[in-house]
Order: C-alpha cells, then sequence, then structure tokens
C-alpha cells in the first residue's frame, strides 16, 4: 500500500471530519471558549488552507473534496454544512470557498519585515458553527461516514486514500462503534486503505495530553485503548510532517490517536492528517 497516488482535478482526494456535536461539546476550557468554539474554528481554518493550497492564478482548482458529518444536533447524525451547502455530504473545494455561511475580519498581528510586527485584518471564512446538543451517536456517525466512503470509492478507486478526522470528547451513546471504525479503515482504494484519526479533547479528568502514541501503554482506560485501536497508523509523508513542521519525533507505529487533547494538539492532529496528500 503505496500512498502515493498523484493529487489532481482528474483524481481528487478526499477529507471527511466526524465532529461530536453533543451536549458536553459546550464545556468550557481554560481560555474561556468552549469545545464546540475550539473545534469549530480549527476546522474553519483547516477548510481555508484547503482553499488557499488549490488557489491558481486561474482560480481554485478542485484537488480536494470535504464533508462534515455532525452528531448529537438534534439527537442524530446529519452533514454539518449548512447554508448553500446544507445536506451536502461531500463538496468540491471551489464550492466550499464559494459558499461560507459568513466571512469575519480579525485583527492579528503580523512581522512587520523590521524586526517588529504590525496588526492587520485578515477575512476568515466560516463554514461551520459551534453545536453541542442532545446525546452522543458515535456508531451511527460511523455507520453514515462508511457510506459516505464507499460512495467516494466506487468512484474514485484510484485516489490518495480517503483521510477522515473524528474529533470528540466523550463515549458513544448507542453502542460500542469499533465494528463501524474498523470497517472504514478496512474500505482500500488502489493507493491504500482509508485512514482513520481520533482526536479525544480533554474533559478534565485526566492532566496529560497523549500525542500519536505507538502503543497502548499509559493510555488510562478502555475507551481511550478502543479509539487507539481503531485509529490508523500514520504513513511515512505524516510521519514526516511531524517531525519537519512540528519538532515531533515519533515512534514506531505511531498512530492517528490523542488523547485528552487541548487546542495545540487539536491543530496539530488537524495539520498532519490534512497535508499528507498534497496536489502535485
Amino acid at each position: 500500500m503505496s500512498y502515493t497516488a498523484e493529487i489532481s482535478r482528474n483524481n481528487p482526494g478526499c477529507f471527511l471530519f466526524v465532529i461530536d456535536q453533543s451536549g458536553s461539546m459546550a464545556d468550557s476550557l481554560a481560555s474561556g471558549k468552549s469545545k464546540a468554539n475550539m473545534v469549530a474554528d480549527s476546522v474553519n481554518r483547516i477548510l481555508q488552507s484547503l482553499v488557499i493550497r488549490c488557489s491558481k492564478s486561474e482560480g481554485i482548482r478542485d484537488y480536494f473534496f470535504a464533508g462534515i458529518i455532525g452528531y448529537g444536533q438534534g439527537g442524530g447524525v446529519v452533514s454539518a454544512f449548512e447554508g448553500s451547502l446544507s445536506g451536502k455530504e461531500l463538496v468540491p473545494i471551489s464550492e466550499i470557498a464559494q459558499n461560507p455561511l459568513e466571512i469575519l475580519e480579525k485583527e492579528i498581528s503580523v512581522d512587520d519585515g523590521s524586526g517588529g510586527t504590525t496588526n492587520q485584518r485578515v477575512k476568515f471564512p466560516i463554514w461551520l458553527n459551534p453545536i453541542a446538543d442532545q446525546q452522543t451517536p458515535m456508531r451511527e456517525a460511523f455507520g453514515l461516514a462508511n457510506k459516505i466512503v464507499t460512495n467516494w470509492l466506487n468512484q474514485n478507486h484510484n485516489c490518495f486514500p480517503p483521510i477522515v478526522i473524528h474529533i470528540t470528547d466523550g463515549e458513544s451513546t448507542d453502542g460500542d462503534p469499533s465494528q463501524e471504525m474498523k470497517a472504514l479503515m478496512s474500505q482500500t482504494s488502489a493507493d491504500g486503505n482509508v485512514l482513520l484519526f481520533n482526536v479525544h479533547l480533554s474533559s478534565g479528568g485526566h492532566t496529560n495530553v497523549i500525542s500519536f502514541p505507538g502503543n497502548q501503554e499509559g493510555l488510562p482506560d478502555d475507551y481511550a485503548k478502543m479509539l487507539f485501536s481503531n485509529s490508523s497508523a500514520l504513513i511515512p509523508n505524516m510521519i514526516g510532517i511531524a517531525k519537519e513542521d512540528h519538532g515531533i519525533n515519533l515512534s514506531a507505529g505511531a498512530r492517528g490517536f490523542v488523547f485528552n487533547g487541548d487546542l495545540s494538539s487539536l491543530v496539530t492532529a488537524l495539520d498532519i492528517g490534512t497535508r499528507a496528500s498534497n496536489p502535485r
């Protein structure tokens, strides 16, 4: 399994985000933000970075399709896109770029080129709103993820394997999702198996962030071990990004798994997960 397929407009890549939107995502972090807000901000930034990566002088090339599954909202599982993209499962990146829910302006500090900084106003498009509501139907969410990925692979058999990034802060309320997670990772394109990341956000019960472990040693409970067992081993390109861009030396067998994560570990996981497949 090579994970070397060229990504182009004729052979696009696929990202699917599976987002916990249950009631506990309203819990506040040390920053004062809720977990739902942190996740929405992070996913919006990743979508914006995908748009930028696909932007050329003549416009935005559809190197990628992306989707967001939200679970918990109204007690069910839905596409988390709203507005013009409402109900859509996988959307070409050009269509995502053209249809944000709104565009905010934020002031950030940037290098002024003379050793100092200056304030600059930047546009920040919003596609995902923070939602925290009801239960955690994780098993149902992965059932839908399997269907979406199956449909994609039926039409794009030679693609770089789809990358699924799951972000949650709690245990499933509709049964053990292991079977559905394993089924997802067993799906293949001609280039390799689907890659699944599981990013668990801190709920305050543990103090140490565990990022990309190579084994179950040190994992605090059966739930953490379940998520680890159902996370994909990182491919060489991902391990290289972790070392070169984040200064992380990963052990053999490192998996796309974070337990008790914070903002920094979430951002790192999203970066590693979405930059492994670059258009050529």
